[in-house]
Formats: structure tokens, C-alpha cells, sequence
């Protein structure tokens, strides 16, 4: 296997792990950022109202994605199993 090629394969792995991650982070980051304006609005500062909400934000879209990021990663491992034969040298 060339350097580039490792080059390539590790490239389409962190894409394939932004992609999948980016859904639940920035519905988790949009929450958090409207749950600090409702507590500096109200003056509230209770710990636990920034990450109930958050949590339940992640487990809601980890189940409302989850099928649709697993086949993207199990695609994702079909193309590198394929891939091998080809790796020889």
C-alpha cells in the first residue's frame, strides 16, 4: 500500500466520522446555546437545566439517525473490506 492510499482511506474516515457525529453535535450545541439564553434571561443558574435537556436532545436524534448513521459507517467498512485484495503489494 502506497502512502497515498493510507492517505485516501484515512481521509474518507474522518469525513465519514464528521458526518456522522455533526447531526447529534450541533442539534446538542444548538440546545445548549438556547438553554444559556433562557438562564441569562431568567437569572436561572441551575446546573442540571443545561444538561438534561442536551441529553435528551442526543438520545432523541441517536434513535431518530441511529439506523442511518450505522449504514453509513457499515458502508463505510464494506468499501475498506473491499478494498483489501487490492492492497497487496
Amino acid at each position: 500500500m502506497t502512502p497515498d492510499r493510507a492517505l485516501d482511506f484515512m481521509n474518507a474516515m474522518l469525513w465519514n466520522a464528521a458526518v456522522v457525529a455533526a447531526p447529534v453535535l450541533l442539534a446538542t450545541l444548538l440546545v445548549g446555546l438556547l438553554v444559556s439564553v433562557l438562564q441569562v434571561a431568567t437569572q436561572i443558574q441551575e446546573i442540571t437545566l443545561s444538561y438534561v435537556p442536551k441529553m435528551l436532545v442526543a438520545i432523541f436524534m441517536l434513535i431518530t439517525l441511529g439506523s442511518w448513521m450505522m449504514s453509513r459507517v457499515t458502508s463505510f467498512a464494506h468499501t475498506l473490506y473491499a478494498a483489501i485484495p487490492s492492497l497487496g503489494g
